[in-house]
């Protein structure tokens, strides 16, 4: 079955084939015993950066050997099966040993390795990849669905061609995020400093009047649960369904799933917390949703306004982040989360505060929405560039 529709004619010189006739998995093992096996540069699923597929300088060359490993080398490109929405592709220009969640694939010699990588990353491709997945809460590209995806081929000298044309617009694009990314920093640390200033709990000096409480004593907490995949629904059918930061927007999420069949539920109102990596960002329920194992819903008891509380997560939201753990990927338990202790002064000082913070972040605020709003333009543009130089033959 092709990948898109435009496939069924390829360009003139561009062959049809599938993904397993350019690609072969190379799945050679490093056993804990080799004895050049701790010398090895060890990447992880969370060393990947999703979209851009940047290895990241956490990858460890002293991670112990405990369990087998796929050997790679600067002839691979890395492909990230597990949870493949994630879009992990990575080039690695060294030799090393990666977890088995990553897919060591050797091109074909007429094959150009970035060329391959770019295709891997289009958003058709994630597709397709998703379309096969197996399992439900931890979904896994099943690769010998995903080996035999349709594709038009270029010649080498038309791959590399293409290859040069999208490094120099994703030079840009980076730039450019850089740049955007500097001015929402500067936004959120003017509204940061705004709640600090706010906030008299620094350094866990409380006002006299104010009392610390755990998170599970003060609100009612939704840990998400992901229901079966073939519940899910990609238009509007049942409730909206979120799994995580991904899906969160500038205050409320934004819906591009929805579940016939929910397990956990949140409310409007409601603030959701990422649990997952990462840990401690948040959004706004604006309606009933379902919410996935990445995400809980905090709902605040009388005595506890649900603005202070957003706030005061927002504050807290990088000891939060600390708190979480995992080798795979971060996150925090539901044990953790209840027992997260909070200040809170009486209602109407909680309000008082709120009233205030509203007022002076206004402009920090406006300043914040529009640097978002740049930004989520700006990340936008891979996936039209990859469609555009990959999608329709180049």
């Amino acid at each position: 079955m092709p990948d898109s529709p435009n496939l069924e004619k390829p360009p003139t010189g561009w062959e049809r084939v599938k993904l397993g006739d350019i690609c072969a998995q190379d799945k050679t093992t490093v056993l804990p015993n080799d004895p050049d096996a701790p010398a090895l540069k060890y990447i992880g699923l969370e060393h990947v950066e999703s979209g851009s597929g940047r290895i990241l300088p956490s990858a460890d060359v002293a991670k112990p050997v405990r369990s087998g490993a796929y050997r790679f080398d600067s002839r691979h490109v890395l492909y990230g099966k597990l949870r493949p929405y994630l879009n992990k592709v990575a080039l690695p220009d060294f030799s090393g040993r990666c977890t088995t969640e990553l897919v060591p694939l050797l091109p074909a010699k007429s094959v150009d390795r970035d060329w391959l990588a770019w295709y891997l990353r289009r958003p058709e491709t994630v597709d397709f990849a998703m379309r096969g997945k197996t399992g439900s809460r931890m979904p896994r590209a099943n690769m010998r669905e995903f080996m035999g995806m349709q594709i038009s081929l270029p010649p080498l000298a038309e791959q590399k061609r293409i290859v040069a044309r999208l490094n120099a617009q994703m030079a840009v694009v980076d730039r450019a995020k850089a740049a955007a990314r500097e001015i929402l920093d500067a936004a959120e640390a003017l509204n940061a400093a705004i709640i600090r200033e706010l906030m008299p709990y620094l350094g866990h000096q409380l006002a006299d009047f104010w009392k610390w409480g755990k998170l599970g004593e003060v609100c009612e907490i939704v840990l998400g649960q992901s229901p079966p995949s073939d519940t899910y629904r990609k238009s509007p059918e049942g409730l909206p369904f979120f799994q995580g930061k991904a899906d969160f927007g500038e205050v409320n999420p934004k819906p591009t799933t929805w579940c016939v069949a929910p397990k956990k539920i949140a409310e409007p109102g409601d603030i959701l917390i990422s649990v997952r990596a990462p840990v401690g960002p948040t959004n706004v329920a604006s309606e009933r949703c379902c919410i996935g194992r990445g995400l809980a819903a905090l709902r605040p008891m009388d005595g506890l306004d649900r603005d202070f509380l957003l706030a005061g997560l927002k504050f807290y939201e990088p000891q939060i982040a600390d708190m979480s753990s995992g080798s795979t990927f971060k996150a925090i338990t539901g044990r953790q989360l209840r027992e997260t202790a909070f200040p809170i002064p009486p209602l109407d000082e909680q309000r008082r505060i709120v009233a205030i913070l509203n007022e002076r972040s206004a402009a920090a605020q406006k300043l914040q929405s529009a640097a978002r709003g740049g930004l989520d333009e700006i990340e936008a543009m891979p996936s039209a560039l990859l469609r555009r130089a990959l999608g329709d033959g180049g």
